[in-house]
């Protein structure tokens, strides 16, 4: 079966699958700390290339502060209790987005968890935090504009090979699957650059319901498409 060398995923629906339960809105986002763990674990069995996770974007801040504030401490915890399983599992993990906005608890977790990863070899699991598709895209922008302005790169040869290593996924493949749970279909501003061809696979499932069994209906969607970068069937 044709695996993609990238995966990413919109874990969209913690807080409906709460709420639709009668719980708060923040044990969705505890059971959905659970499936990450299985969706990981399961990426690393089959030896993904890379996986990435959309963890907070940069328009969730407009949420609840006692909800961002368990997020925060949720992360935190996330970041301490994995370390076994990215132990485990030999995963490699890296963070796309900002980190100026996230709690300094935070930042010295994920400064812990990489360093005491740094040496493993396995799936690149991708944690996409405080991001934002248009904000990265600005952001690469603005390196290259410096770079202009300190006569380093001449504005004639930027093309998209030269926009992509300014991006946070300068060493990532290119996305080849999409996945988003909860039932919407849009990509909210996730890895605009990166999904130019990839597949989108949509589940009504919210993230804490998402488990092996649907993420293996998505690998196999995926291996049975047809993919043609803009060119032809050769048959």
């Amino acid at each position: 079966m044709t695996l993609p060398d990238h995966v990413a995923i919109i874990m969209d629906g913690n807080g409906r699958w709460a709420q639709s339960r009668g719980l708060p809105r923040i044990e969705g986002h505890r059971r959905g700390a659970k499936t990450v763990r299985e969706i990981t674990t399961m990426a690393a069995e089959l030896h993904l290339p890379a996986l990435t996770l959309y963890c907070l974007s940069s328009e969730n801040w407009k949420r609840p502060q006692t909800e961002l504030d368990f997020l925060m401490e949720l992360l935190r915890e996330y970041l301490i209790e994995e370390r076994r399983t990215i132990a485990d599992e030999n995963l490699r993990l890296q963070l796309i987005g900002r980190t100026d906005r996230l709690t300094d608890a935070v930042r010295r977790e994920l400064a812990i968890t990489q360093s005491q990863c740094a040496g493993n070899t396995g799936t690149k699991l991708v944690l996409a935090i405080d991001y934002g598709g248009r904000d990265e895209i600005r952001r690469a922008v603005t390196r290259m504009a410096q770079r202009v302005r300190a006569g380093d790169l001449n504005p004639d040869q930027i093309d998209e090979p030269i926009i992509a290593d300014h991006l946070d996924t300068v060493d990532l493949p290119e996305v080849d699957l999409m996945i988003r749970t909860g039932g919407d279909k849009r990509v909210s501003n996730f890895l605009l650059w990166q999904i130019s061809y990839a597949e989108l696979w949509f589940t009504d499932r919210c993230w804490p319901e998402f488990d092996r069994n649907e993420f293996q209906l998505a690998l196999d969607d995926f291996a049975s498409r047809q993919r043609r970068f803009g060119g032809i069937d050769a048959s």
